[in-house]
């Protein structure tokens, strides 16, 4: 396996980690960021009062995209598979 190929296998699963929890950071960003505004207005600085939603939010963002997030790994994991001889060099 050539240092390019590495390279090349490398960026093809970087990408797919990004594609990944793209979805998971962004629900994770915008929930803080809303959290936070609310609890800034009304003066209420109880951490629990941040981490709960938060936590419950993420949780139901992953058991939705589940199904898409195993497709998107399966499709990953075959194509590399079908790529194999290709890195094997």
């Amino acid at each position: 396996m050539t240092a390019d190929q590495v390279a090349e296998l490398m960026r093809m699963t970087l990408r797919e980690a990004l594609l990944l929890s793209a979805p998971i950071l962004v629900v994770a960003g915008i929930s803080s960021l809303l959290i936070s505004l609310v609890q800034t207005l009304t003066s209420i600085q109880d951490q629990t009062l941040s981490t709960v939603p938060r936590l419950l939010i993420v949780s139901a963002v992953l058991l939705a995209g589940m199904p898409w997030f195993l497709h998107r790994l399966i499709w990953f994991t075959a194509s590399i598979m079908n790529d194999l001889q290709r890195f094997a060099n």
